[in-house]
């Protein structure tokens, strides 16, 4: 569908721009998206487009950055609204799957990053996302301790990366499967069996 983008600000031009980015990585790779694909889909030339961005890389950079902005955000009205560590966990596992099943490009666009070689500013800000989720993690696992909602010796290090590896199992199985939404499906009985591992134990 190509999308107005017409008589916008220059701050809407940007936000579309990068909305469009991130519909585009769903339906390909996103290492092949060009900026003619992403001026086509807005319906705008190269040129109005790089008015806005100096090149590509400005481009994914400010991918990255609505992405962290983003998620954390959702993570954080998430958990403010939990009345424990555990429930807390429980609601930012499900807000983040629910917010890859309405953005399915984002993982394709993280994971590429990830793994382009080289040191890229997308890259570092993709990095840096993963270690503030991290830290809210580790944050809200020690609080859990502390109140005895978690077991007094979880390993909170590796709890985190469990906590986000499961995210990423079931986004690469959603994505492999071609159905994104059934993680809204599998969600629940996956942090089930989590839940029961970091919990306190009878």
């Amino acid at each position: 569908m190509v999308l107005e983008s017409k008589h916008l600000r220059a701050d809407e031009r940007r936000d579309l721009t990068v909305r469009t980015v991130v519909d585009l990585a769903a339906e390909q790779n996103p290492s092949e998206i060009t900026t003619a694909a992403i001026a086509k889909r807005m319906n705008v030339t190269q040129g109005a487009l790089f008015r806005h961005f100096p090149n590509k890389d400005a481009i994914l950079e400010a991918v990255v950055d609505w992405v962290a902005d983003r998620l954390l955000r959702r993570l954080d009205e998430a958990a403010a609204g939990a009345s424990g560590a555990l429930d807390a966990l429980e609601a930012m596992f499900m807000a983040h799957i629910e917010f890859i099943v309405l953005h399915p490009g984002v993982p394709r666009m993280l994971f590429g990053q990830l793994q382009s070689p080289g040191s890229t500013p997308a890259k570092r800000m993709a990095k840096a996302l993963l270690k503030r989720y991290s830290e809210r993690l580790h944050k809200l696992m020690e609080q859990g301790k502390q109140s005895g909602g978690l077991d007094a010796d979880l390993d909170v290090d590796n709890a985190s990366v469990l906590f986000i590896g499961t995210i990423q199992g079931l986004v690469m199985q959603s994505l492999i499967a071609g159905n994104v939404a059934q993680m809204r499906a599998q969600a629940p009985a996956v942090f089930a069996i989590f839940r029961r591992g970091i919990g306190v134990q009878p």
